[in-house]
C-alpha cells in the first residue's frame, strides 16, 4: 500500500505546476480524506488543502483559496493539485497522505499514510 506523488519543479513567480498522487495496494475508500501538506525550510509541515472521496467536498488553506485546486480521477485513484499564480513563499517539499479515518483532515496526526515528498520551488 503505498501513495506515490509526482510533479512539482522549479517555476517563476506567478507560474503553474501539477501534482499528482496516485494510489496503490489500497483504493481510496468513502470516508476517505486525501490531503496536501507542505513543509518550508525552518518550517512545520502544514495543511495545503484535502478532498473528501465520498462527496468530493475539497478545503484549501486561506493562503492558497483561489489559487491551488484540488482535484480527483477516480477511475485511476488519483489526486491532483493544481497550483497556480505561485509565489515564493510557496517553496516548500509537498506531499500527499491519506486518512483513513475521517479524522481533522486539517491535522496530519489524523493521516495514516504518507507519499513521499515532492519539491515545489518558486523563484521570485
Amino acid at each position: 500500500v503505498q501513495l506515490q506523488a509526482s510533479g512539482g519543479g522549479l517555476v517563476l513567480a506567478g507560474g503553474s505546476l501539477g501534482l499528482a498522487c496516485a494510489a496503490s495496494g489500497r483504493p481510496f475508500y468513502a470516508n476517505d480524506y486525501v490531503g496536501w501538506f507542505r513543509q518550508a525550510p525552518g518550517k512545520e509541515r502544514e495543511f495545503v488543502a484535502a478532498l473528501r472521496w465520498r462527496n468530493y467536498n475539497r478545503y484549501y488553506a486561506d493562503s492558497v483559496k483561489g489559487r491551488f485546486t484540488i482535484s480527483r480521477d477516480a477511475a485511476k485513484e488519483t489526486v491532483y493539485l493544481q497550483m497556480n499564480n505561485l509565489k515564493p513563499e510557496d517553496t516548500a517539499v509537498y506531499s500527499c497522505a491519506v486518512n483513513w479515518r475521517g479524522g481533522n483532515y486539517k491535522s496530519q496526526d489524523e493521516y495514516n499514510l504518507w507519499g513521499q515528498g515532492t519539491q515545489v520551488t518558486v523563484s521570485s
